[in-house]
């Protein structure tokens, strides 16, 4: 081995406070922060401090564009800062009860109640329940009544704040529509009251002020006697506006999308970076809530989103790019824009997803594009399986054209497409459900024309329609529970007769999510009993307790009946005193289109045609009028166009597409045949790292999707295998057991020589990487390794390890001090019988622990443990434990043999790694000796 070079070992981090506790629950990682792009703010230097509570899991809510932006937005306010908070799963819950621990923020482990202002995204309605788990265990009141002057202010945004009345009563208020502007506002208005003295009530009508927010405090409610539901008939103060008219953004590159941010320290529901590239919709689809209250629609300028796929790829080492909107197709320059950013990504092995597709809305030089990033499988919307139905519901689209698609999908190498539906929708028939999987099995034959039998696969996935507020179905009955089955019934029965398949969502958290959409503030008191009941997590349909949910509607005399049948037209509705800016009358002329099958088109038609243009000379000459059906909005349509325009010029979209070179289609032969380009010589790297502190607490699995984000953050190119699916050539050291921090790890990696400048610098390189490094990962050492040099696999036979016993687990050994835990484990191990039962999937598996010992001392390794920041009354116990293909011993069940006690609720520490074979460690150890190495380099570099 040649060229190594030593880095300093950073200091010692501060422990978390859930540092004694952590291991005990599933994917500890998500509860203590320190990701990539985590910003941490002096809360001294602020006037205003929020919590961003996402009232979901972490690996749902590090997902969600909506708080992305707002955390970006906040944190760069030089007044303000935002944390994060999710919604701890069952174990975690149960385990802070149980330590009578709060619910904390990620960033600088605060508790929910020590901030001025804690605020819920309302994505859905089956996460209600959840915000009352966060507020309960977070030291907050749950009431919003029942809140003193020293509480936070509980705020809530997102679209279901425009249908709030069951969860009002948990809220001090609502931000409705964009929250980019107000949400700032909002929190300094409300932080310079309280310390300014304002009492509470006081400060509430001062922000009922601001242009869309809703107090509910602040409000009469009463019953309608045409429904039987309770609407808001009005306010109580004279700050209280009515109705709360909404409020947005009119201009999104007025709030560019954020570049900065923390990147998952674990698995996410979406592992990538998402660029909102528009906001609205045109298509008027009239189950769609999100379509109807986020008009009109806005477009991100092109150079605004390059940038931020630059800066993501290049700052937090992304491998997977994805373009999201509502209708990302209608994007005026979708076709210039998918190449732009294909041509930005290419050589960078960065996949590239199109999101919200419609059935007919990519054309094939757009597809061909997608293509050369990779793209997976693509998924469209065709929403119901007949005609008659698609008119229904105003989905502007054809069998012809979703043929089409499926012809256009499949002739360029995809092998899987997914297809989007819904069932229950009104006035559905019995063909319309058939029709679905009619539609499916037709895109699948075209599948198999042009690929083959066996190559192609249409997966249907269905759902079941909910009747939002603010939509032309608003007034419209929801299929009941025996229906909606029999419907699923029908579908799998038909499925056995063909080869597409099918997947069903759960109908019963689609009733309840009914009920919880039009319902009234009569449900608050179901919502808290349910959850006393526990109701948790009610969207994830494993954890859904509709007995819980049944016998709390039961409890409070509520007859759901009420909320899910026909509402009359002319009667009052519980979200209505919300204005998301729809003209009075505008839905209710949909509503009648519907039910006589007749379609209205796609806002400002011309400009929904005009997303196929793709050369300025095209778009000039495109005579079609705009189309406008007076929704209220009152959009600009030659603004529109101009602004489209422009966005075509902007992207060099200047030619017409006879001009340009054409792309050619990848067959699926030929899609098969797709390897990693030649990438020239390789080298050979063993890097040594520490893992201290909080990233002791992600797993292996973590470390092997974190090591390459490191590496293209550090310009580090790594080397792939060859295939369609190719991985980055590393090599990890033993795997660390969760919760156990290491002094001495290790990874050999295969970078591409010819790619890096000359000779490889080991310094350099360390210092490279750790420039990009995440809290507790430090690289000490890099060398150079020659073509001899063996893998670790063959290297490591021995490790160490330091285990910190807490002074609980001496009671729990009937021993008193160091002497006598020694006495203990000498005269168990004297005595032979070191036989533990190892469980491996579910299955028992006799480990000999006495085969891997081969020594230990107690009272030895505090320095170790002090080094990885392992703190408290703890006894050291030092162990060296055989390492190799006959397997190896835990330092749990070492503990377990020697204590005769299972989980001592010890810390670990990994201290070294050896190859006995020729008697010396993988890397020098001693800390001292590393930080004299660093110097000793330092003096050398500066005497030459």
């Amino acid at each position: 081995m040649t060229q190594n070079f030593s880095a300093a070992m950073e200091p010692p981090v501060r422990e978390h406070p859930y540092a004694r506790f952590i291991e005990r629950v599933n994917k500890p990682a998500q509860y203590l922060g320190g990701e990539a792009g985590e910003i941490r703010k002096d809360w001294g230097s602020v006037r205003g401090r929020m919590c961003l509570a996402f009232p979901d899991l972490y690996e749902v809510g590090m997902s969600h564009l909506g708080f992305k932006i707002l955390y970006g937005v906040l944190n760069a306010h030089p007044e303000l800062l935002a944390e994060r908070a999710y919604a701890p799963a069952l174990d975690m819950e149960a385990t802070l009860r149980e330590e009578g621990e709060p619910l904390r923020s990620l960033e600088t482990w605060r508790a929910l109640r020590d901030f001025d202002v804690v605020g819920f995204s309302l994505q859905f309605e089956l996460t209600f329940t959840n915000i009352l788990t966060m507020l309960d265990l977070g030291g907050i009141p749950l009431r919003a009544e029942a809140r003193g002057e020293d509480d936070p202010l509980v705020v809530a945004g997102g679209p279901v704040a425009t249908h709030p009345e069951p969860i009002a009563p948990f809220l001090d208020c609502l931000v409705i529509g964009d929250g980019e502007e107000r949400t700032p506002e909002l929190v300094l208005l409300w932080s310079e009251l309280k310390r300014a003295g304002v009492p509470r009530e006081a400060r509430l009508r001062a922000i009922a002020k601001l242009e869309g927010v809703y107090v509910p405090a602040l409000y009469e409610v009463a019953v309608e006697a045409d429904t039987g539901l309770q609407v808001v008939t009005g306010p109580t103060a004279a700050e209280a506006p009515f109705p709360v008219e909404r409020t947005f953004v009119e201009r999104l590159e007025d709030f560019p999308f954020p570049t900065e941010g923390p990147v998952a320290s674990t698995e996410t529901v979406f592992n990538r970076i998402s660029v909102e590239i528009a906001r609205g919709c045109t298509e008027g689809c009239r189950f769609c809530q999100a379509g109807m209250i986020y008009r009109p629609v806005r477009e991100r300028p092109p150079e605004q989103i390059l940038e931020v796929l630059d800066s993501a790829v290049r700052e937090h080492g992304y491998d997977e790019a994805s373009l999201t909107s509502l209708s990302t197709a209608d994007y005026s320059a979708i076709s210039p824009l998918v190449r732009q950013v294909t041509a930005r990504l290419e050589g960078k092995r960065v996949n590239l997803g199109v999101s919200s597709l419609r059935a007919y809305g990519l054309s094939g030089d757009v597809l061909d594009e997608m293509k050369k990033s990779r793209a997976n499988g693509l998924t469209f919307a065709p929403e119901a399986g007949t005609q008659r139905m698609r008119d229904v519901v105003n989905k502007n689209v054809t069998d012809a054209q979703l043929m089409q698609t499926a012809e256009n999908v499949f002739s360029r190498g995809w092998s899987k497409m997914k297809l989007y539906f819904m069932i229950g929708l009104p006035t559905e028939e019995e063909e319309d459900v058939l029709g679905i999987l009619e539609t499916g099995q037709r895109a699948l034959e075209v599948g198999k024309r042009i690929q083959g039998r066996h190559q192609p696969r249409v997966v249907v996935s269905i759902s079941t329609h909910v009747p939002k507020p603010h939509t032309p179905f608003q007034w419209c009955a929801m299929d009941d529970r025996k229906t909606i089955v029999a419907k699923q019934n029908m579908l799998a029965n038909a499925t056995r007769r063909g080869g597409v398949k099918l997947r069903m969502h759960d109908s019963e958290g689609s009733w309840l999510e009914g009920v919880l959409a039009r319902g009234d503030r009569r449900l608050g008191d179901v919502i808290e009993s349910a959850w006393r009941r526990g109701a948790r997590f009610d969207s994830w349909g494993e954890q859904l307790r509709l007995e819980a949910w049944d016998e709390s509607f039961a409890e409070h005399g509520i007859d759901t009946s009420i909320y899910l049948g026909t509402i009359p037209t002319s009667a009052r509705l519980p979200w209505d005193h919300i204005d998301v800016g729809l003209e009075e009358g505008f839905l209710g002329r949909e509503h009648k289109k519907a039910l006589k099958n007749r379609l209205s088109p796609p806002c400002g038609k011309a400009v929904g045609m005009f997303v196929h243009h793709t050369s300025v000379e095209e778009a000039e000459a495109d005579p079609k009028r705009l189309v406008c059906y007076d929704c209220g909005i009152a959009c600009d349509m030659g603004e529109m166009r101009s602004e489209r325009l422009v966005k075509l010029r902007g992207l060099g979209a200047i030619e017409k597409p006879e001009e340009r070179e054409p792309t050619k289609a990848i067959s699926p032969k030929e899609r098969q045949k797709v390897v990693t380009p030649e990438q020239g010589p390789q080298a050979r790297v063993r890097l040594t790292y520490t893992r201290v502190g909080r990233i002791a607490f992600r797993s292996h699995l973590d470390m092997v999707r974190l090591m390459p984000r490191l590496l293209r953050r550090a310009e580090l190119p790594l080397y792939y295998s060859q295939g369609y699916h190719p991985k980055g050539l590393m090599t990890f050291g033993p795997s660390l057991r969760l919760g156990f921090s290491s002094l001495d790890e290790y990874i050999d990696l295969k970078l591409r020589a010819e790619l890096l400048d000359g000779e490889i610098d080991p310094l350099a390189l360390l210092e490279r990487l750790n420039g990009v490094s995440v809290e507790g990962l430090r690289f000490l050492e890099a060398t150079v390794l020659g073509p001899q040099d063996p893998s670790l696999s063959k290297l490591v036979d021995e490790i160490e390890y330091v285990a910190g016993l807490p002074r609980a687990a001496l009671d729990r050994l009937g021993t008193e001090d160091q002497e006598a835990v020694a006495r203990l484990f000498a005269e168990r191990h004297a005595a032979g019988d070191l036989i533990v039962q190892r469980k491996v999937k579910a299955r028992g598996k006799t480990i000999d622990v006495g085969k891997f010992l081969v020594d230990f001392a107690v009272g030895e390794g505090a320095e170790a443990l002090a080094a990885a920041g392992i703190v408290g009354d703890l006894l050291p116990v030092r162990m060296r434990i055989l390492s190799g293909p006959a397997g190896t011993a835990r330092g749990t069940e070492v503990l377990e043999v020697l204590g005769g006690v299972a989980d001592l609720s010890a810390r670990f520490v990994r201290t070294k790694l050896t190859c006995r074979a020729n008697g010396e460690r993988l890397r020098p150890h001693d800390i001292e000796g590393v930080r004299l190495a660093r110097r000793q380099a330092r003096a050398k570099e500066a005497a030459e």
